[in-house]
This record gives structure tokens, C-alpha cells and sequence, in this order.
């Protein structure tokens, strides 16, 4: 049988009220009986259930999201999980706010951070912007106490607590290594739409996706990416005239979002030579552009489980409890029209 703080009580020789004073870190108790009560704890082998005792307390966590406001679909996903969370308030005993900024607006961002270390919020949760303010600003809200995850886009190098996302080096390696079965002995060349490379998810599915294409033996040629900003009809008019420009194009890979424009645009253009097309994010789109064959491979996140663990890993830094490793692992689905759930 597990000890109890009555144990504890007894063992020490003190109140009930003196423990609860003493697991919970408040004054009134004098050195020597918290002393003893320390002692009982070590020698009864005594863990505190924090969540049990948070429950007890009736404790809700205030948690602060910060989002890009564009309106592409991985993010619209993403913002309706982080609401279906705020629903769950209740029950999940936590008061979620959002802000939401302008996508790629390092000045925006920065501002609200600085915003949060003035509220009185448990944790932070924010898609970052890989920029020296940006990083500046995390570290302003950590010396606050504010625990902090990056979601989706990391910042590894700055005193962020927890990354909710994919491994997104591996994303683009996967991506490489299928467009090289796909186009193994051919020639010719491969388009890159990225959201924008100011953005380390980006910047680390395209290291990726060139790294493992270099392992195979062929004869292809990587263009310079064209950045879409995530925004369809900017990506529709870059791939419209990159099939209109390049007749030796046998493949592009899509690694930012803005994939409605993509998909217009492959629909739009008649070829004689197919291209293989890779996306990342299975949204109502994309799933159709699977079925239909203009994508062949969709690698997908599930933003549900980043807002989750973003949640239960704020909450247990709050509480100083260890993070759960396997629980937390976002992994990288791969759907094609073969498999779609």
C-alpha cells in the first residue's frame, strides 16, 4: 500500500495541516519540524500524485497559444484543434487563450511574446519564426518562469522546454528517398515550393529532401525553390509558371502549405509526361488530389496530437513533473490513395 500523508503525519509527529504546508512549499512551518516531515517522506518512500492533488485543488492551468493567421489548411486544422482543446477546458482543467499573427512576421510575433510575459499564463505555446528576435523574445518569457513549446516549427537553439512536432529533417529524407524510387534512371528535373525559408521546418524538410535524392544514381537536377509564403494563389501562379517554363519536369515537392494552389495549378496544365508530385499535410484537398492522381504521396502530421501534447507537456512543466518521451513523439504518416483512413 502506497503511503499516504497520514503516514507521513505520523511518522513526523506533526498535523495534517503542517504536511500539506510542507509538500506544498508554504511558510509557517519552522525549520526543524519541516526537517522532520522531509525526513518521513524519504523514509516512507513517499511520491506526491501532483495531478491528484491539482484535482483536490480544483487548480486550472492558464495556456497561452500564439498561431499564424493565414488560411491555409494545415493551420486552419491546427487553430480548430487548439479550439476543440478550449472546449475541453473543463474537463482538462485548462483556460487556453490564442493570438493569433500575421504568417512569416517576425515583428508581429516578437510583440506578442513580449505581450505574454505581462499575463499570467502557466505556458506558452508558440509556432516560431527561426530569427535572432524571435529567439531574444522566447528567452524574455523563460526569465518570466513561463514554461515554453515550440509547435510545428522548432527552435532548437533557443531556451524553449519542448518541441510538438515532426522530425522534419527526417520528413524531407522520406520525401527524397520516394522521389528516387519514383525517378530512378530518369532525367530531367525537380521543382521546390517552399512556404519560406525563414522558417526551420522548411529549411530542414529541403536539407533533407536533397541529402537522400544525392544518394541515388541519377541524372536530376533540383531548381531553386520559390518560396509561396503558404498562401494558395501566390503558389498557383509559381507552379503555373514553372510547368509553363520547364518541359523537362518530372517532379516537384511541395513542403510548405498553400497546396490548393498546387493542385489548380497540375489540373490546369496538360502534359505529355506525368510528374511525380509529393505534398506534406493530409487536408480535404490534398485527399482529393490523392484520389485523383495529381499527388502521389501526402506526408502528413496530425496537428490533434501537437495541440495534446503541447497541453499535457506545459502542464507538466508547471507541475516540475518529467515529460513522458514516447508519448510525446509526433511521427510522419504517409498516405497515398491507396491507404487514406
Amino acid at each position: 500500500m502506497k503511503p499516504t500523508v497520514h503516514d507521513i503525519a505520523s511518522e513526523a509527529g506533526v498535523s495534517l495541516a503542517t504536511v500539506d504546508r510542507v509538500l506544498n512549499g508554504r511558510p509557517g512551518v519552522r525549520a526543524p519540524t519541516r526537517e522532520r516531515v522531509l525526513k518521513a517522506i524519504e523514509k516512507l518512500g513517499f511520491v506526491r500524485d501532483v495531478a491528484a492533488a491539482n484535482l483536490a485543488k480544483g487548480r486550472v492551468y492558464p495556456l497561452t497559444f500564439i498561431v499564424p493567421s493565414n488560411d491555409n489548411s494545415f493551420m486552419a486544422a491546427l487553430r480548430a484543434e487548439i479550439a476543440a482543446q478550449q472546449a475541453r477546458g473543463p474537463l482538462e482543467r485548462t483556460a487556453i487563450s490564442v493570438t493569433t499573427v500575421p504568417a512569416f512576421d517576425v515583428e508581429a510575433l516578437v510583440a506578442a511574446l513580449d505581450r505574454v510575459r505581462l499575463e499570467k499564463t502557466a505556458g506558452l505555446a508558440v509556432v516560431a519564426i527561426d530569427a535572432a528576435p524571435v529567439r531574444d523574445a522566447l528567452a524574455r518569457v523563460v526569465a518570466e518562469g513561463i514554461p515554453v513549446v515550440t509547435l510545428v516549427s522548432d527552435l532548437p537553439e533557443s531556451e524553449r522546454h519542448h518541441f510538438a512536432g515532426i522530425d522534419n529533417e527526417a520528413a524531407g529524407r522520406t520525401a527524397g528517398s520516394l522521389m528516387g524510387r519514383f525517378l530512378d534512371g530518369r532525367r530531367g528535373r525537380i521543382g521546390l515550393v517552399v512556404g519560406s525559408l525563414e522558417v526551420r521546418d522548411h529549411r530542414q524538410r529541403l536539407e533533407g529532401f536533397r541529402a537522400a535524392l544525392q544518394e541515388f544514381e541519377t541524372d536530376l537536377t533540383l531548381l531553386s525553390p520559390v518560396e509561396g509564403r503558404d498562401e494558395p494563389e501566390r503558389v498557383h501562379a509559381l507552379v503555373t509558371q514553372m510547368l509553363r517554363d520547364e518541359p523537362a519536369l518530372l517532379g516537384i515537392y511541395s513542403l510548405g502549405a498553400g497546396n490548393r494552389g498546387l493542385i489548380r495549378a497540375l489540373s490546369e496544365q496538360a502534359r505529355k509526361q506525368p510528374l511525380r508530385v509529393i505534398a506534406h499535410e493530409l487536408t480535404t484537398h490534398t485527399r482529393a488530389a490523392l484520389e485523383a492522381g495529381l499527388i502521389d504521396i501526402v506526408l502528413n502530421q496530425d496537428a490533434g496530437h501537437e495541440v495534446r501534447s503541447a497541453i499535457r507537456v506545459l502542464k507538466a512543466q508547471a507541475d516540475g513533473q518529467a515529460v513522458i518521451a514516447a508519448q510525446e513523439r509526433i511521427r510522419i504518416d504517409i498516405f497515398l490513395k491507396d491507404n487514406l483512413p
